[in-house]
């Protein structure tokens, strides 16, 4: 298996966004912060998603992925775009509603930028708890299958994270 990462370049206002491997929570630190700051970002203008490279995803990073969606379509009024040839992440992305909110496209990218690799960020268990509850969130907000799917556990860590605070 493909050790997992997150590659990334901008080029005059396209961000393209690159996931290698198997996607789990560990690399959604690193995501978010990300995101954070391609969404500052004045002269953003599209982002494309690659998951032709994606073995596997987890939750939390798709909703990660989601709050792309989200975030452009308020700032900008579009959707972005995804490219998947992988027949089991795209059964996952249809199932999960996004073909609603992203323009998918199952073909190989043909990118000739170099992409950069998002360095690891090693967050504490309490950012962890809380990058998944709002990952969760957002993909609750997507759909009413995804509510029934997600809801009780955000709601089961969101009970855990006030504890932690008590």
């Amino acid at each position: 298996m493909v050790s997992a990462r997150i590659l990334y370049a901008a080029h005059e206002g396209t961000y393209v966004v690159k996931f290698v491997g198997d996607v789990r929570v560990p690399l959604c630190a690193c995501l978010e912060s990300f995101l954070d700051r391609m969404f500052a970002d004045g002269s953003l203008k599209s982002v494309l998603i690659d998951l032709s490279e994606t073995e596997g995803i987890d939750s939390t990073a798709l909703g990660l992925i989601a709050k792309i969606a989200v975030s452009l379509k308020e700032r900008l009024q579009r959707k972005p775009v995804i490219l998947s040839t992988n027949p089991d992440v795209n059964r996952i992305l249809s199932s999960m509603g996004f073909d609603r909110v992203f323009v998918i496209v199952n073909k190989a990218p043909s990118i000739d930028e170099p992409l950069d690799e998002l360095p690891m960020v090693e967050p504490s268990q309490q950012d962890i708890t809380r990058q998944v509850i709002e990952a969760h969130r957002v993909l609750i907000s997507m759909n009413a299958k995804n509510h029934a799917t997600f809801r009780d556990l955000v709601e089961a860590l969101e009970c855990e994270e006030k504890d932690a605070r008590s």
